[in-house]
């Protein structure tokens, strides 16, 4: 098998629902971060990459269907480059990722791109067909931005509750209060911010529409301020929107390739993707689909929790991070989202696994090399996880 490496990554800043980037199509986000990432290379000739691999946890509308070919053609490479679209809901961005370091691995490709877009603002609303002609009945209209949607009665009731009393359930198994999940939150908020005034995603960004920062970032949040929000998803629960992800719009794209494939680019790697692994749970229970995935992919890599330098753990909710953290005992918390997560960065859901990935091998590289783990929990039961090795020169 080929090492595979991260050569470079970049995204958009992410922008809050109906923010920044609420006008820009979910095909012309890939388009942006795309092009970004080809033009950083200019030893690079776009004809040299082999694959375009892109996630989308929606695509059922402006995505159209393969949002990779898309962006490949909006993005002005040229026609011979190919692109497939994947789909596991909020771990899309990561599985095109592994899927692109497999076609390297084994000698498919050299050189390719992987990534994910979201516009979780312009995802359409959709109905099902009639099932007659000229049906005169009332028609139930479903958003896609997230969550259930038409589900199939045979599916178990418990099985398809919202995300959000996904999290509450989670709260209630690891007892972990409302306190907490605020602490988490606003530490998420402060460190995302505390990154952003030293600059720390400046590497990582490629500015659209004057848009040049995360904008769900609240660097004024205090625990009186999130204690004052209502429950969201329970009566008497604890999971508000102040200690949850928002939902948001944005794209990030990797360059992944072999050792030849970085000489052709002109590029010195990042990272160096070392193991990954995907494990199914209850779909209740989703939030905890990174725990055995994040131990499955340590155990492949061949290391263990006090190996790790940085981890990067996606916030869909606090109770969810918390509960995770809750498995792993032997993880530093401290090592864990030391530039802020998705509560406070934001979570576009087919562009978050990539952008964790991205994040993660920018931080080891500036801290000179070194193990990182990134980990998501994925909608309807699911995990992934992606082992990295910084590369420090």
């Amino acid at each position: 098998m080929n090492d595979v490496h991260i050569l470079d990554a970049v995204r958009t800043p992410i922008g809050r629902h109906g923010g920044a980037l609420a006008g820009v199509r979910p095909d012309d986000l890939a388009a942006h971060v795309v092009r970004a990432l080809v033009d950083r290379s200019p030893a690079l000739d776009p004809a040299a990459i082999e694959d375009v691999f892109f996630g989308a946890a929606n695509g059922a509308g402006e995505d159209n269907r393969d949002v990779a070919r898309m962006a490949v053609l909006l993005a002005g490479l040229p026609v011979t480059v190919p692109g497939t679209t994947l789909n596991r809901l909020c771990g899309s961005g990561m599985e095109a990722a592994v899927a692109a370091c497999r076609a390297v691995a084994v000698g498919d490709a050299s050189l390719v791109i992987a990534g994910g877009s979201e516009s979780m603002s312009r995802a359409p609303w959709v109905m099902p067909k009639p099932a007659r002609a000229f049906d005169r009945g009332p028609q139930t209209l479903h958003d896609t931005s997230l969550g259930w949607r038409m589900v199939n009665p045979r599916m178990p009731e418990e099985w398809t509750v919202a995300l959000g009393e996904g999290a509450e359930i989670l709260a209630d198994r690891y007892g972990i209060g409302r306190e907490a999940q605020d602490r988490f939150a606003l530490r998420s908020h402060r460190r995302a911010a505390a990154a952003r005034e030293r600059g720390v995603f400046a590497g990582e960004l490629a500015p659209l529409d004057a848009l040049d920062h995360d904008e769900s970032i609240r660097a004024d949040s205090t625990e009186e301020s999130l204690a004052r929000l209502k429950p969201v998803f329970r009566a008497g629960g604890t999971v508000t929107a102040g200690n949850s992800s928002p939902l948001n719009d944005g794209a990030t794209a990797l360059l992944l390739g072999d050792e030849a494939g970085a000489a052709r680019a002109g590029r010195t790697p990042l990272a160096r993707i070392v193991s990954r692994a995907v494990v199914g749970v209850e779909p209740q229970l989703f939030g905890i689909g990174p725990v055995e995935a994040a131990r499955t992919a340590l155990k492949r890599a061949g290391i263990g929790w006090g190996d790790l330098s940085v981890v990067e753990l996606n916030e869909a909710f606090a109770s969810q991070s918390l509960a995770c953290l809750a498995e792993w005992p032997d993880l530093d918390p401290e090592i864990v989202n030391v530039n802020g997560g998705a509560i406070a960065l934001g979570h576009p859901l087919g562009s978050s696994g990539a952008r964790i990935l991205g994040t993660l091998a920018h931080e080891l590289h500036r801290r000179g090399g070194g193990y990182g783990l990134a980990a998501i929990c994925i909608g309807v039961g699911q995990g992934l996880a992606v082992v990295l090795e910084g590369n420090g020169s």
